[in-house]
């Protein structure tokens, strides 16, 4: 930095012609927020908000809508003046649902955001000391909180019109600038204020002499070092301490400075809040944990804005973010003491994700990014089925139950899809009751299997002698590996009986996901089922068409390409189908058939991409049919798939394992388990 460029004069001038800014930390987070694409979406039946910031990078956060709506909130609130800015903001929930990981995202994009040369922060520090004689061998000092040069130039001199004078004169600041800069006017902090009152003994008060013992430099962005964004765990109650976040004397500093009231003889950046104290963020991990005196330091910290010593103040500049699991938060509520604390906490309540479409993103992040190898250092193969097998058994643990939705029509309905004739609307209902029992555990989505037991299934299964050999993480073998954690890990016995129960449910939908895939192995053709779903739908809508002729053809519009189609409109699979649906009566046919045109009508407008495959029931029925009525002369496809002692049965099964091989994404040993899967069926009991 050259000397000119390292001047305040040369500071002041790149904010006033917009090179650089000064902003507090909630405006510049707030900002970086807003500044990102803003999209609309529909959750649970409720428009909300979707912050694209969010939503960036390999790794990014999933779902988590309402709580990032909640922070956007609070942040934006806090920036503009409101009551915010005097609050923490704490996420509490079950532990493994993501708290943790929304925040060291935020704070990583923080980082990437004031990289970035208009955004960056900077602070001074203090040249020359020697000259004042009195600061023994120390010949320069850093602002101890990082305050930004602007605060410096609020508080040159003693007298506050003329700091507004010297920026006004000096710099070119029109008198509304001057205002709009003085909405984050905060005093210098101790050390700062101490030695700036010695440089203007020393010189006689003559601001330009003053001036040279000041540099602007910019506040380093060192994740390791801990500025600009911190992180504070908790620690046990006999070794954390106050230390830890506000600093201490220091004894080597006290063997240069001759007055012992100097308040530099403290070292603040001992401790976790001054370094981030210059427009930062300060991550408090488990804050409920920490011993009462020290939560009691972070009461003051958030309620006065400053740290606080021996009677000297460091105002700070800081967005205190927290997190806290609900048993710790639920402790500490029941100490009416420390009512005060939850006063100054924006509380949300974070559940975990029960979408289990978006939890597909999730079990990805559990399994691992890496491919993964055997102990012998081969490949291990993931099952094509895996993710779906993972991400339905843990979502539907997180589902509480209800009497108006089984539970597979709350995992439809919550990840947006169709469940029959129950509506989203119900389960807007249902998640509105949950939500206003005053037990916050009993809420929708509070309880249930969090992604780090999720993680140690996936590492049970990677341990199996079974899968290392077989060189292939078998989608059926996730069941067994989470049956023993909800064993070893769940204590309640009530939500253990649950969770067991809803393993069941989930073996259900994944043996129905393994007939869809036989049929199509079958076939020869990976979307085979939803050729024939499509059909269906497409039959039922020409059914009642003028201009059928008596060959039954219906010519209709792809709604996907805008071509013209033909389709024979083919009766008795008409009537098959939604017998298998257990539709008896014209009256219930034709109920079902109103409600598929309906869904259609809404569905395809939207998305012309949409295939009613999320509609299981339907594709259940279909698959049926198709298994039942194209295998006629084996039986049926299990009686010819477990019965090869003939050359025809072995052919048959030969030629589905090679297209599970080359077009369903199987390798030889899961695509082989898949099969005596298909054929056992052992959970059907």
């Amino acid at each position: 930095m050259s000397n000119n460029a390292s001047t305040l004069r040369h500071h002041l001038t790149e904010v006033k012609e917009g090179n650089r800014c000064f902003e507090n930390a909630f405006q510049g987070v707030s900002r970086m927020i807003l500044d990102s694409e803003i999209t609309k979406a529909v959750v649970n039946g409720k428009t909300t908000y979707d912050f694209s910031l969010f939503r960036e990078g390999s790794k990014h956060v999933i779902g988590m809508y309402d709580e990032i709506n909640s922070f956007v909130s609070y942040v934006k609130d806090a920036a503009e003046g409101g009551s915010s800015k005097e609050m923490a903001f704490v996420l509490v929930g079950e532990p493994g649902n993501g708290k943790t990981f929304l925040v060291d995202f935020l704070s990583n994009k923080y980082r990437d955001f004031l990289s970035k040369d208009k955004n960056r922060k900077y602070t001074f520090k203090f040249l020359n000391l020697a000259k004042l004689e009195n600061y023994g061998r120390i010949a320069t000092i850093e602002s101890q909180t990082y305050e930004d040069p602007m605060i410096l130039a609020m508080n040159l001199f003693e007298d506050p019109d003329q700091n507004k004078e010297f920026l006004a004169k000096q710099i070119g600041f029109s008198d509304k600038e001057i205002e709009t800069l003085y909405e984050n006017y905060r005093p210098i902090g101790a050390c700062s204020g101490y030695i700036w009152n010695d440089i203007r003994n020393f010189t006689d008060g003559t601001i330009d002499e003053m001036l040279k013992f000041i540099e602007i430099i910019p506040v380093p962005l060192t994740e390791s070092l801990g500025t600009v964004t911190g992180k504070y765990p908790a620690k046990d109650k006999i070794t954390s301490s106050s230390v830890d976040l506000l600093g201490e004397e220091s004894i080597q500093r006290l063997l240069h400075i001759t007055d012992t009231n100097n308040p530099y003889r403290f070292d603040l950046r001992r401790g976790a809040l001054a370094r981030v104290a210059g427009g930062g963020i300060h991550f408090s991990d488990e804050i409920y944990k920490n011993k009462k005196d020290l939560v009691q330091v972070y009461l003051g910290v958030i309620q006065n804005r400053s740290i606080e010593i021996d009677g000297y103040k460091w105002p700070i500049d800081t967005l205190i973010v927290a997190t806290s699991n609900n048993s710790e938060f639920h402790r500490f509520l029941s100490e009416k003491e420390e009512a005060p604390i939850v006063d100054r906490c924006r509380i949300c309540y974070v559940s975990h994700n029960t979408n289990y479409k978006l939890q597909k993103d999730l079990t990805n992040y559990a399994i691992g990014s890496e491919a993964r190898t055997t102990l012998t250092r081969e490949n291990l193969h993931q099952d094509p089925n895996l993710n779906y097998a993972a991400s339905i058994a843990v979502v539907l643990s997180r589902l509480p139950r209800s009497e108006k939705l089984t539970p597979v029509e709350t995992m439809k309905l919550s990840a947006g899809e169709v469940a029959g004739e129950k509506s989203i609307k119900t389960l807007a209902e249902v998640i509105d009751t949950l939500n206003q029992d005053p037990e916050i555990i009993n809420r929708f989505g509070q309880k249930g299997l969090g992604q780090r037991n999720l993680g140690r299934a996936i590492q049970l299964l990677i341990e199996s002698s079974e899968t290392n050999e077989g060189q292939c993480m078998f989608a059926n073998d996730v069941f067994k590996a989470l049956d023993r954690i909800i064993l070893d890990y769940v204590t309640e016995a009530n939500d253990r009986t649950k969770y067991l129960e809803d393993l069941k449910t989930a073996k259900g939908l994944y043996r129905e996901r393994i007939m869809t895939e036989m049929f199509n192995a079958y076939m020869d053709e990976p979307f085979a089922i939803r050729k024939d779903v499509m059909n269906y739908v497409n039959m039922i809508i020409g059914i009642d068409a003028e201009n059928l002729g008596p060959d039954k053809m219906w010519k209709y519009k792809d709604p996907q390409t805008g071509d013209l189609k033909a389709l024979k409109i083919d009766e008795r699979y008409i009537n098959s189908v939604e017998e298998r649906l257990g539709l008896k009566s014209e009256e219930q046919r034709e109920s079902f058939r109103t409600s598929i045109r309906k869904i259609y009508g809404q569905k395809i407008s939207v998305n012309p991409d949409y295939d009613f495959m999320d509609n299981l029931e339907l594709v259940k029925a279909v698959t049926d049919v198709r298994l039942k009525s194209d295998i006629a002369g084996a039986g049926s496809l299990i009686g010819a798939l477990a019965n090869r002692t003939n050359e025809e049965n072995q052919k048959l099964y030969d030629r589905m394992i090679d297209t599970m091989l080359e077009k369903l994404g199987y390798c030889k040993t899961c695509a082989q388990k898949t099969i005596e899967y298909f054929c056992t069926q052992e959970d059907e009991k």
